[in-house]
């Protein structure tokens, strides 16, 4: 049964994902398959860093459902090189590249860095109307997050356009005072922004950035749940896509959100189990 929302991570080839998600002896090879099996979307993380190669677009088509959702992010050099309307024969070519996923490919995401500043919002506006994709952005500049002007700008210029404000939550990773390396590494790397939700098409955009503790989560969720409820009672399809900060724990938490979403949404189905053969030590007590 089709969920009536959109539920991922930000990659799925994760190998400590064997622990609990995959069945302990898959493959590699084997990741994209099995991910497809209980997520329906998976956020475009590795295309933000490299264009993958055609024979990889092409076996990825090959494995994702048609009704997958792949929301590949423009190369960095594409979003963070400069003048974005001088960027549009390589945002072209990147399109191209991407065919073979066709419809798969919704939204496209647009992440700008924190130097994009108000003033070059009529870039976006050109690059938008150049590219006449579905399409959401993602801003980092403190500017966009005041309330004032500038964030009524911005918000004016993509609802104009039909184009999805993503919403980056991080708050559950900031309240974490971990001394881990790779908690440190994330706080450094993501921006302490408010979380803004927007829903300005069909399809509201969420990235939630997790605490390395499940449970801690908790009081995080339970209001997207909410929204993504309410998103979804007002006939929408709202996409959301969990992290922690190595993402060991990704899957878990984005099965933790599922759970507690079908307590908000009585009916909606549980998310599919993969196969895993029973611990050697549980055999024994057969």
């Amino acid at each position: 049964m089709l969920l009536p929302y959109y539920l991922g991570c930000p990659s799925w080839s994760e190998n400590a994902w064997r622990d609990y998600l995959y069945p302990p002896h898959a493959r590699p090879a084997e990741f994209l398959d099995l991910y497809c099996q209980v997520f329906n979307a998976v956020e475009g993380n590795t295309t933000f860093y490299a264009s993958p190669a055609a024979s990889t677009v092409q076996r990825w088509a090959q494995t994702m459902p048609q009704h997958f959702r792949f929301t590949a992010k423009f190369p960095g050099e594409i979003s963070h090189g400069g003048d974005l309307r001088e960027q549009l024969t390589a945002a072209e070519t990147f399109l191209q590249l991407l065919t073979p996923l066709g419809d798969r490919v919704s939204p496209l995401w647009l992440q700008l860095s924190k130097n994009f500043t108000p003033q070059r919002l009529p870039e976006l506006a050109g690059f938008i109307d150049s590219l006449q994709r579905p399409l959401a952005v993602e801003v980092r500049h403190g500017d966009f997050f005041t309330k004032g002007d500038s964030e009524r700008m911005l918000n004016r210029l993509l609802l104009d356009r039909g184009v999805e404000r993503i919403c980056l939550d991080p708050r559950a990773l900031f309240s974490c005072t971990s001394t881990e390396p790779s908690v440190l590494h994330a706080q450094s790397k993501k921006p302490r922004v408010p979380p803004r939700p927007a829903a300005f098409t069909q399809c509201p955009q969420v990235r939630f950035i997790g605490h390395p503790v499940l449970e801690a989560n908790d009081p995080f969720l339970e209001p997207w749940a909410e929204k993504i409820a309410l998103w979804i009672e007002e006939g929408r399809t709202p996409y959301i896509f969990l992290h922690t900060a190595d993402n060991l724990l990704a899957a878990k938490l984005a099965q933790r959100f599922h759970a507690r979403l079908m307590r908000r949404l009585p009916g909606l189905p549980a998310l599919p189990e993969l196969y895993r053969e029973p611990a050697a030590e549980q055999l024994d007590l057969l």
